[in-house]
C-alpha cells in the first residue's frame, strides 16, 4: 500500500520504480553502483515503464484528491506540476507507438546502451566486475532492442532511411575500434579473461544491430519521409519543450520568430566579421579563423585547453555572478569515444557528486582544433553553462526532488539556460576577442537557424518571401532536408560533417532543435521581467542563484516563475 503523501514522495517513488524498470537512469545517478543490469528494450519494456507512468499519475491523483491543502504550498505545487506534464508527455508518445521506431543518431536505445559505460564508476577492481558483467548483458539488450524495431516495421512503423544508414556509420565507426575491446583494454589482469569475453561478446552484438540495419531493417523502410508532419511534431515538440506548440498557431509562430532573429543576428554578424577581416563576408571571415585564426594541435592538448577554460570561468564567476559550491567547481573535460555526433555534449555528475560533470568533444578524427569556435560553445557545455545548472540541481536536489531536478528535466529549460549563458558571457565581456565573439554569433545563428529548418522540413512550411542566396529562387516552396542544408551551409560556419550530422539530427529528433532559442527567449522574458520588478533592488546574482535552484520547468510556465524571483 502506498505510503506517499506529498507530490514529491510520488514523484521520488517513480524515480526509484523507474530505476528498477531502467537501470541506465540509476547509473546516471549514481544511486546504484552496483547494478550491472541494462534496461529491457523489448515492447514489453517499453510497456512497463508506460504502466509505472500511468500508476504514477493515478498516484499523484490520489494525494492531491487526500489533502488539496498541498496545492497552496509553492514547492509541492511546482513538482506535481510538473510530474503530470512530464509524464503525460511521455504517455502520449507511447500511445502513439513512436518507441517501435526509436532510431536517431543521437539519444536512441542503441546509443543509450553505450554511453551508460561511460559514466560507471572505475576505481576498484570490483568496479572492474561490474562493468564486464554488464557489457556480457549488451547482446541481450540489444536483441530486445532489435524486437522492438522488428514489431515497429510489423506494423508499418519505420524510421526514415536517413537515420538507419547514419546509425549503420556510426556502428560501423564503433567496430574499427572495435569499442568494448577497448573499453575493457584497461582492466585488471585477473579479470582479462572475463572481459575480454564479455567485450567480445557486445562487440558481436553491436555488428549484429548494425547487419540488422543495414541488411534487414533499412529495405523495408524505403520510402518512409524525413518529415514527420504535425500531428507527430507536436507530440515531440511538447515532450523537448513543456509546452503544447500544436495549439493553434503556435508552430508558425515560432517559425517566423526564429526567421526574424536568423536576419537580426545575420546584421550583427556582418559587422564582427568587419572586425576579423575588413571586408570579409562572416563565412569568409570564418574560415579565415579556421585556417589562419588560434588553434590548438593534438588532442590531448585540446582537452587540455578545454578543461583550463573551464577552470578560469569558475575562478572568475564564482563570488561575482554566481554562489558557486565546492563539489560544483570540480567538472572534467573528456575526449568522447568514435562514433559519437558530431555535437559537444555535456554529462551531469552524480547524485553524491563522485562522478564529477563532463564535457566531452567529438574529435571527429581531427588532430587541429581552432578555437574561435569553441569558447562560446566551451561556456554552454560547461561553465557557465549545462554544468552550473546540472550540478546545482544536484546540490538542491534533497530539498525539492529528485525527479525535479534530473530525470524530469525539460530541454528547453536546459539548453535555453546553456544559450542564455552564451550570452551572458558576451554581455559580462567575456567575448572581446574578434574571432570568439564571431564564433558566439555562429552558435547564436545556427541555433535561429535550427527553429527555422526544424519546425520547417517536418511542417512543410513555405520558405519566407524575402529569403535570398540560395534560398532566393525557392520563395514560397515547402522546405525539404535539401534546401535546408543549403541555408544551414550559407550561415553556419562549422565543416561539412558537422552540418551533415546535425541535418540528421534535427530529422531524427523532431522538436528538441528548437528548445535553445525557445527556452533562451523564455530565461531572458523572466530576466528582464524581474528586472523591471525589482528596479534599483535587482541583484542579478541572486537572481542567477534563485532561478538555478528551481528545478525543472517547461515553457509554459518557465519565464512566469523567473520573473517572480
Amino acid at each position: 500500500m502506498s505510503t506517499a503523501r506529498t507530490p514529491r514522495q510520488v514523484a521520488d517513488a517513480y524515480v526509484e520504480a523507474l530505476c528498477d524498470l531502467d537501470p541506465i537512469t540509476a547509473t546516471a545517478l549514481g544511486t546504484r553502483p552496483g547494478d550491472d543490469r541494462l534496461p529491457d528494450l523489448t515492447p514489453a519494456g517499453l510497456e512497463a515503464e508506460a504502466q509505472l507512468e500511468r500508476d504514477t499519475l493515478a498516484e499523484l491523483d490520489r494525494v492531491l484528491a487526500a489533502d488539496p491543502a498541498l496545492a497552496d504550498d509553492p514547492v509541492e505545487f511546482r513538482c506535481a506540476r510538473l510530474l503530470r506534464e512530464r509524464l503525460t508527455a511521455s504517455l502520449d508518445l507511447h500511445e502513439a507507438q513512436e518507441g517501435l521506431r526509436a532510431l536517431s543518431n543521437l539519444f536512441s536505445p542503441v546509443h543509450s546502451v553505450r554511453q551508460v559505460f561511460s559514466m560507471m564508476p572505475l576505481a576498484t577492481t570490483d568496479d572492474w566486475a561490474v562493468l564486464g558483467r554488464r557489457a556480457a548483458r549488451v547482446p541481450v539488450a540489444y536483441r530486445g532492442y532489435l524486437q522492438t524495431l522488428a514489431e515497429g516495421a510489423g506494423r508499418g512503423l519505420f524510421a526514415a532511411p536517413r537515420q538507419v544508414e547514419t546509425v549503420v556509420g556510426q556502428l560501423d565507426e564503433w567496430l574499427s575500434g572495435p569499442y568494448f575491446a577497448g573499453l575493457v583494454a584497461d582492466g585488471p589482469a585477473d579479470l582479462r579473461d572475463e572481459l575480454d569475453a564479455a567485450a567480445a561478446d557486445a562487440d558481436a552484438a553491436v555488428a549484429e544491430v548494425r547487419d540488422f540495419l543495414r541488411d534487414v531493417y533499412l529495405p523495408q523502410a524505403q520510402g518512409t519521409p524525413d518529415a514527420v508532419g504535425r500531428e507527430r511534431y507536436a507530440r515531440f515538440a511538447r515532450r523537448w519543450n513543456g509546452s503544447d506548440l500544436g495549439t493553434g498557431s503556435g508552430l508558425e509562430d515560432a517559425y517566423a520568430w526564429g526567421w526574424a532573429e536568423h536576419r537580426r543576428i545575420r546584421d550583427e554578424q556582418r559587422a564582427a566579421a568587419e572586425l576579423v577581416r575588413p571586408g570579409a563576408t562572416p563565412m569568409e571571415a570564418m574560415r579565415w579563423l579556421g585556417e589562419h585564426g588560434e588553434a590548438v594541435d593534438g588532442v590531448e592538448p585540446i582537452r587540455e585547453r578545454l578543461q583550463r577554460m573551464m577552470d578560469d570561468a569558475i575562478a572568475a564567476l564564482d563570488g561575482t555572478h554566481f554562489d558557486i559550491a565546492e563539489p560544483i567547481k570540480r567538472v572534467e573535460a573528456m575526449i568522447a569515444p568514435p562514433g559519437s555526433a558530431a555535437a559537444p555534449y555535456y554529462s551531469r555528475p552524480s547524485l553524491d557528486f563522485s562522478r564529477p560533470g563532463r564535457t566531452w568533444l567529438p574529435t571527429l578524427g581531427k588532430d587541429r582544433f581552432p578555437l574561435w569556435d569553441l569558447v562560446s560553445t566551451w561556456y554552454h557545455e560547461g561553465v557557465p553553462g549545462h554544468h552550473l545548472q546540472l550540478a546545482q540541481w544536484v546540490l538542491v536536489s534533497q530539498d525539492l526532488s529528485v525527479f525535479q531536478t534530473a530525470v524530469g528535466g525539460v530541454s528547453a529549460n536546459l539548453e535555453g539556460w546553456a544559450l542564455y549563458a552564451e550570452r551572458l558571457m558576451d554581455e559580462l565581456g567575456f567575448l572581446t576577442d574578434p574571432g570568439a565573439r564571431l564564433g558566439y554569433l555562429d552558435a547564436q545563428q545556427m541555433r535561429a537557424v535550427r527553429v527555422v529548418v526544424d519546425i520547417g522540413m517536418h511542417l512543410e512550411l513555405p520558405i519566407p518571401d524575402d529569403a535570398d542566396g540560395a534560398l532566393a529562387d525557392h520563395r514560397g516552396q515547402p522546405w525539404t532536408p535539401e534546401l535546408a542544408r543549403a541555408f544551414f551551409g550559407e550561415y553556419c560556419g562549422r565543416d561539412e560533417a558537422f552540418l551533415d550530422s546535425e541535418l540528421v539530427r534535427y530529422l531524427g529528433m523532431p522538436g528538441q532543435a528548437i528548445s535553445y532559442k525557445l527556452g533562451e527567449r523564455a530565461w531572458l522574458e523572466g530576466r528582464e521581467a524581474a528586472r523591471a520588478a525589482r528596479g534599483d533592488a535587482f541583484d542579478l546574482k541572486a537572481w542567477h542563484m534563485a532561478a538555478l535552484s528551481q528545478g525543472s520547468l517547461g515553457l509554459d510556465d518557465l519565464a512566469d516563475e523567473l520573473s517572480r524571483l
